[in-house]
């Protein structure tokens, strides 16, 4: 007979949570952030400036911070990356930054830059330095959709121009990503609303929270209302498996994670004795390690390819096994076991590459499981842009090098664009660059 789902709170006490959920890279002190910075060789054609996507002069505020002048290396880098705080705390610098370092080509290690990134802008932070300032008013205005990081750094840019900015939010905390989809243990003591605070303290910004595109504002008002409008929504669902039929026990990760982002005990969430994680990028990675820190005795991500194909970079997968995740491989669920409308085990096929198409062999595996998360991408939801005639590409919104969309005085960036790499960084480049865009054709 099959074992009933075994799912509890509290599975462990408040002293084992706080440290499984503590900060996962202690920021720099004085010293280590001077040993860390000596290691540059300062190169003039700085590889590791090209492989930034916002292009934040990285031997320049190295050096600043080399000399004590940890506020100009936090100009250096905000001016760039206004989220430049949050970015040195989630950004893969592993695969951007990092692996591009001359060090890492040389000695196989390369100067910590995401660390000192930290030190530099947490240091700003602490000592309530505002280095930025609302331009003088042009008279126009901006709606942007979406309180994201490719909306945050579109506001921001627009406001340091001189322009008003109309923020539209649909949940009742901005920040994306950063405050509802990211691993706990990676931005600890709320500090992706301070980062916001810091940002819309020029002036200028106002966010609306509770105005979802589609339902309480529409895209037309917005372009007939402003003089420019820019579309940072995100992506609005996810992919599923096609095999629940209402079965308790499966879950969508992004869900659980806004949840355990905004839970203010942690011992409240329900989870599993043993859990099974469909998928291979960064969130079935963060869902995986942080059940797993809850106190979940084992947790395993089934994924459909082999480890090279994964999206989660090689280190957030180390990490996973650090935490005791197990990682399989070439692994695609096929159907769910329940008893009495609860989960209680996920059969799965293994499958193999036929000339680069995904197949299944026929073989089965089954893995009992008291929770299911699936974590197999998310999509676009395009009835959020109430029909309006702008053009799609594989699902997302098609823009220009300078983030216009097909439909004239309107813009967009950050997950809901085709193109881009899902990651905070890229989408503050993205708004960043609208605003650029934006400000241009505001002022011709």
């Amino acid at each position: 007979m099959t074992a009933q789902p075994d799912i509890a709170r509290g599975r462990l006490d408040s002293d084992a949570l706080a440290q499984n959920f503590s900060d996962l890279h202690p920021a720099f002190d004085r010293h280590e952030a001077r040993v860390a910075a000596e290691r540059c060789l300062f190169c003039y054609d700085a590889p590791c400036i090209k492989a930034c996507p916002t292009s934040i002069d990285i031997p320049l505020f190295i050096r600043e911070i080399m000399t004590g002048n940890t506020v100009g290396a936090g100009r250096t880098i905000l001016s760039s990356n206004i989220m430049g705080g949050m970015c040195s705390r989630v950004c893969p610098t592993e695969t951007l930054c990092e692996e591009a370092c001359v060090k890492e080509v040389s000695e196989g290690r390369a100067v910590e830059i995401g660390n000192l990134q930290r030190y530099a802008t947490d240091d700003l932070f602490a000592k309530g330095k505002q280095l930025f300032k609302r331009g003088a008013p042009t008279g126009k205005r901006v709606a942007v959709v979406g309180a994201g990081p490719a909306g945050l750094a579109c506001a921001h840019k627009l406001a340091t121009l001189g322009h008003d900015v109309m923020v539209f939010e649909a949940r009742e905390k901005a920040g994306g990503l950063n405050e509802y989809g990211i691993a706990a243990y990676k931005s600890t003591h709320d500090f992706a609303q301070a980062e916001i605070d810091y940002i819309v303290a020029i002036g200028g910004i106002d966010i609306q929270h509770g105005k979802r595109l589609g339902r309480d504002v529409q895209l037309a008002d917005l372009a007939k209302q402003y003089d420019a409008v820019f579309l940072g929504v995100g992506l609005g669902d996810t992919n599923v498996l096609g095999l629940e039929d209402g079965i308790e026990g499966v879950i969508e990760a992004v869900d659980y994670i806004a949840e355990l982002r905004q839970a203010k005990d942690l011992a409240s969430l329900p989870v599993g004795r043993r859990i099974v994680v469909v998928g291979g990028g960064m969130t079935a990675i963060d869902i995986a390690s942080q059940t797993k820190r809850l106190g979940a005795e084992s947790v395993t991500i089934a994924y459909r390819r082999g480890q090279p194909q994964m999206n989660a970079s090689d280190y957030e997968q180390e990490l996973a096994q650090t935490d005791g995740v197990l990682i399989r491989h070439w692994l695609k669920p096929s159907r769910l076991h329940a008893e009495g409308g609860k989960l209680v085990a996920v059969e799965l096929e293994y499958t193999r590459d036929e000339d680069g198409k995904l197949v299944g062999t026929g073989e089965k595996l089954r893995l009992e499981c008291d929770q299911l998360f699936t974590a197999i991408g998310q999509t676009f939801l395009p009835k959020e842009v109430d029909g309006a005639p702008l053009t799609f590409e594989k699902g997302r919104l098609a823009v220009d090098a300078e983030r216009r969309t097909s439909v004239p005085g309107i813009w967009a960036g950050g997950d809901c664009v085709a193109g881009g790499q899902d990651l905070t960084v890229a989408a503050v480049e993205d708004g960043k660059q609208a605003a650029l865009s934006i400000d241009r054709a505001l002022k011709s």
